[in-house]
């Protein structure tokens, strides 16, 4: 073959990969204890990080520089039961802002409805049209794993384009509806709790909510990106989306998807507004205390 040709495959596979993530996968087993082999959750880690770093989640191509940024931390704990490990996920996702080196987080969350079961060397699969597969609790992991990469593309997208994370979103509510199921798996089903995947899926797709994901939009394009080059327009910007979220809440109270967008926001709007001018502070506290109620000290405290 031609060596230019082999050069130009060469940069375009280096331009062009399947994959959407540039994550990383850490499995912590300190609360396991010693009678299972420490390499068992070594090998897990470079599957897992293999999982989520090589499927090709999109259809979308990204460029190497537009891979999505995030983390996954895994927790674990005996389960009960031979090769069945229970415990946390804390999910972690961020997004670039234009013309800046400043990567905003969008997701800061804990999931600690985690329970599966893990033989050293077992293949990871995951399939979309057939989510549970034969043993519940071992697609429990996958079926996890890929509901939040689910999420995080959704939430990417959204702050990209107006409402443009639903067809993510759906995917993510697909996993739901086709989840495993058994007696100690949790997480995905209304009775669960008022704060998991299922009442997430729900929040993210409810028409009722559809201003939430134009004050995402907003934040982001309107706010964020301009941040660097008109900083007061900017932060003008956002202080209309805290308005809208304000709003949103009045009329939507207690949303686990306004809490999800605080636990990842919170310090960087104290950021933001510690630098505003007085009147715009206040207007943010105000807003802030009222909407993010269990962090209305830090913002007290942070935005005299």
């Amino acid at each position: 073959m031609n060596k230019f040709l082999l050069f130009f495959l060469f940069c375009f596979c280096t331009l062009f990969s399947t994959a959407q993530l540039r994550a990383r996968v850490t499995v912590l087993s300190n609360q396991v204890g010693s009678n299972v082999d420490k390499k068992t959750f070594q090998t897990l880690q470079t599957a897992l990080n293999d999982f989520v770093n090589t499927r090709k989640w999109s259809t979308d191509n990204f460029n190497t520089n537009e891979k999505i940024e995030c983390s996954f931390l895994l927790n674990l704990q005996p389960g009960g039961d031979p090769n069945v490990y229970k415990g946390s996920l804390t999910i972690q996702s961020a997004r670039p802002v234009f013309n800046s080196s400043y990567s905003s987080p969008m997701i800061n969350y804990l999931d600690n409805d985690i329970i599966f079961k893990y033989v050293e060397f077992q293949q990871l699969d995951f399939n979309e049209s057939r989510v549970s597969g034969t043993d519940a609790t071992e697609s429990n992991l996958t079926a996890i794993f890929a509901y939040w990469i689910d999420m995080i593309l959704g939430f990417d997208f959204d702050s990209f384009s107006q409402r443009g994370g639903n067809n993510y979103f759906q995917k993510a509510q697909n996993i739901v509806n086709n989840a495993p199921e058994g007696r100690s798996i949790a997480g995905w089903k209304a009775f669960d709790g008022t704060r998991n995947r299922y009442w997430l899926a729900e929040n993210v797709l409810n028409t009722k909510y559809n201003i939430f994901h134009d004050a995402i939009y907003d934040y982001y394009r309107q706010g964020m990106d301009n941040l660097y080059d008109q900083e007061a327009k900017a932060r003008s910007q956002i202080l209309n989306v805290l308005s809208m979220l304000n709003t949103f809440n009045a009329e939507n109270p207690n949303t686990m998807i306004l809490q999800f967008f605080f636990q990842a926001k919170s310090q960087e709007l104290i950021s933001i507004f510690s630098k505003a001018n007085q009147a715009d502070k206040s207007k943010a506290l105000n807003y802030l205390t009222r909407i993010d109620a269990s962090s209305a000290n830090k913002y007290q405290e942070q935005l005299k």
